[in-house]
């Protein structure tokens, strides 16, 4: 046999064994160098460093919103069928934030609604039975107030503004979705202007679109600016699984503070009008009919701003025919196309505003002054 493949044979299973000593005695050197996973001393902590400035920001602002916004729980009045007793169940949670230095707690309508009772848990833990005060529908807007006193009382969150909000800027939610206290999502106004039916079939205009997380609980709370300003109230999300998809909705602060303050003088809201019926449903079957774009006048009441400002209703004429009396196309130079938009556009003033109407008559447009009036 050639001796050099011999050494090599040997060679080889010198190596051999040297691996597998090596492979058996490994665990204990690795052990004896504390190698082996089995280290129980904690490891060293890495500093941090500062915080990023848009970081120690948010920070700051949630804690320094955080005592302006409460927890809502709503109960109501049940019947048991067999034995005729009334007792209480809880209905639902929400959210809300301090409006004034009175106690006001502003929330959604739909959150109180059917309720025969709300308690509001204040960041500190403290709960308060709530009265409500005066709520708008329309707007889904209510506020209630809460018997705090005046050296306890949280204080109000700031009120910014939501006629200058831009696409693209930061905002921040806080709430209570699923009943998980004070918690805070932060986004960007995904859109505004957006309109959304709610579950009584009316349409709430002027809503801020933003993709800041938004669940059940959260409706109520405020949507805050970079700022910690009160830019909008959380009132709903756009999901066909009932949870976030990133799509939320804002009733915009400029609505709320021309609102609540008249919730907490008379109990409720009056719209301006102008005097006329109006039918969102029989309004889309004209537009489909005639072709023409706008809130065609049903009727106009009598004694009404629209009567003396002249506006014609639509009538039947001698034959039988429809006739269209004004369509009303526009409201102060700004295009509308349905009763919704009509009645958004007039909600953004007040009782004794002047209006200038673009209408729609034997198919010339004119401009028509109407003063603002009371609605039903």
């Amino acid at each position: 046999m050639d001796t050099r493949f011999v050494l090599r044979l040997v060679l080889l299973g010198v190596v051999v064994f040297l691996a597998v000593a090596a492979w058996r005695t490994f665990p204990g050197l690795e052990g004896r160098l504390g190698l082996d996973g089995r280290e129980t001393t904690p490891r060293a902590v890495l500093a941090r460093g500062d915080l990023a400035g848009d970081e120690q920001a948010t920070i700051e602002l949630f804690e320094r919103s955080r005592a302006s916004v409460v927890f809502i729980s709503t109960r109501e009045q049940v019947r048991d069928i067999w034995t005729r007793d009334v007792f209480s169940v809880q209905r639902g949670t929400g959210s809300g934030f301090i409006w004034d230095a009175a106690g006001h707690v502003i929330t959604n309508f739909h959150v109180i609604e059917g309720a025969s009772g709300a308690t509001v848990r204040l960041a500190d833990g403290r709960d308060y039975q709530a009265s409500l005060v005066g709520a708008s529908p329309a707007h889904d807007i209510a506020v209630l107030r809460i018997g705090v006193g005046l050296s306890e009382r949280p204080p109000p969150v700031p009120v910014g503004t939501s006629a200058d909000l831009q696409v693209g800027q930061k905002v921040f939610a806080i709430g209570n979705p699923f009943g998980l206290d004070w918690t805070l999502t932060t986004g960007i106004v995904s859109a505004l202007d957006r309109s959304l039916e709610n579950d009584t079939g009316s349409t709430i205009e002027h809503l801020i679109q933003t993709d800041a997380a938004i669940n059940p609980g959260n409706s109520g709370g405020p949507l805050l600016d970079s700022a910690g300003r009160l830019v909008g109230i959380t009132t709903a999300i756009f999901s066909p699984s009932g949870a976030s998809a990133g799509i939320g909705f804002a009733v915009p602060v400029d609505t709320v503070n021309r609102v609540v303050p008249q919730l907490i003088r008379d109990g409720r809201y009056i719209r301006p009008a102008l005097g006329i019926v109006i039918d969102e449903r029989i309004n889309r079957r004209l537009v489909a009919m005639t072709r023409t774009s706008g809130v065609f006048v049903l009727q106009v009441a009598p004694d009404s701003s629209a009567e003396r400002a002249g506006l014609q209703a639509a009538r039947i004429g001698s034959q039988g025919e429809f006739v269209a009396g004004d369509v009303i196309t526009g409201v102060d130079g700004r295009p509308i196309s349905s009763v919704a938009e009509l009645l958004g556009r007039l909600d953004d003033h007040a009782v004794g505003d002047t209006v200038q109407l673009q209408v729609l008559r034997d198919s010339r447009t004119n401009e028509i002054p109407v003063t603002l009036q009371p609605g039903a």
